[in-house]
């Protein structure tokens, strides 16, 4: 009989926690038991897996027995609380919130990038920002293959990373504007619909002016590649689409590079598509990536203002590949159970 193993999901009724249990059945996870945990409020409601019905049960006091791996999707508090004591019990946290990811102690994983860190974990693994695993997919084969010398980045993150209040926001204001009734302003600091906010989460003092999203771009993508001292800045922009975010990516390397070589490079990576026809309209954008298990990375081309720059674009599906399949990639890879990553390939263009 094959083995199978006990699962839990934290948040289970998020929109990170749902695609999660969602992807656990469609990609035939071994789970022998899942339990679904959430706060008091959804305590007691049902999801489906499995051909049955499976009820949540509320986080608070719960007892983690028994529990072989935890798929972890609330917040950065709730998980600081309930995380040492499911470590505890004897479960492996996979953690998405922002709790642990720089902790020295915790290993941030992407499997495809640095997946060996998974295996030094003591009770706890944690998984990126939305942005910075698409980020980190990309640059790490054009780090091994050329040298990350410097990068600037600038995201264009969907309303959805914001959960659901930040898509029914948008679709809430753009009902309203046309139809001339007054707008509500609640998930986000300005007016989402037609409009950019160059603003993903707060400012603080200590970071220069950088928001917190920005500074976790930086600094987990040094932690992801092994990379402490690289040379890098990011802006985050919110947009109003509804899912998935893409990245306009400005990279110099310390060896030369031209675009075709940089495409052929990323055509063999995991989880990495290359859609880059941009003279017939192929290109990445987050209407395409939205479902999709890999991140989608175009208009490569050479940055004329340095020797050895290029400038890229990627979109990717923020919910799914952004966080709740990596998610399942580490459980997959920690348990023996083989990651079945996106296969990297170039998509070919349509004929005429």
């Amino acid at each position: 009989m094959a083995k199978t193993f006990n699962v839990a999901v934290v948040g289970a009724t998020g929109m990170v926690g749902r695609e999660a249990i969602e992807l656990l059945e469609e990609r035939g996870f071994p789970v022998g038991r899942l339990r679904l945990f959430a706060s008091g409020r959804s305590a007691g409601t049902t999801v489906a897996f499995g051909g049955t019905q499976v009820t949540v049960e509320n986080l608070a006091g719960a007892d983690f027995a028994g529990i072989d791996v935890i798929l972890s999707a609330p917040g950065a508090s709730v998980s600081r609380d309930f995380a040492p004591r499911a470590v505890a019990a004897g479960a492996v946290v996979i953690d998405k919130s922002s709790a642990y990811r720089m902790d020295p102690d915790v290993p941030l994983v992407v499997p495809e990038v640095n997946g060996e860190a998974a295996r030094g974990h003591k009770g706890i693994i944690s998984s990126p920002n939305c942005s910075s695993i698409p980020l980190t997919l990309v640059l790490a084969p054009l780090h091994k293959a050329f040298g990350l010398k410097r990068v600037i980045v600038s995201t264009y993150q969907a309303v959805s990373g914001a959960g659901r209040k930040g898509g029914d926001e948008l679709v809430g204001q753009c009902v309203a504007m046309l139809n001339r009734r007054p707008l509500e302003i609640q998930a986000f600091p300005h007016q989402i619909a037609f409009n950019v906010v160059p603003q993903v989460e707060i400012f603080r003092p200590e970071d220069e002016g950088y928001t917190t999203e920005e500074t976790k771009i930086v600094n987990e993508s040094r932690k992801i590649l092994g990379l402490p001292d690289l040379r890098i800045t990011a802006t985050a922009v919110r947009v109003p689409v509804l899912n998935g975010h893409s990245e306009s990516i400005n990279v110099e390397f310390d060896s030369p590079v031209t675009a075709d070589e940089a495409r052929k490079v990323l055509a063999g990576a995991p989880s990495v598509v290359v859609v880059d026809d941009p003279a017939n309209g192929e290109y990445p954008m987050p209407l395409d990536a939205t479902g999709r298990d890999d991140v989608l990375v175009g208009r490569i081309r050479r940055d004329p203002t340095v020797d050895r720059g290029l400038n890229l674009w990627l979109s990717s599906d923020n919910i799914r590949k952004g966080a709740a399949l990596n998610a399942v990639h580490i459980a997959e890879y920690l348990l023996g159970v083989t990651p079945v990553f996106a296969e990297a390939r170039q998509e070919p263009a349509e004929e005429e």
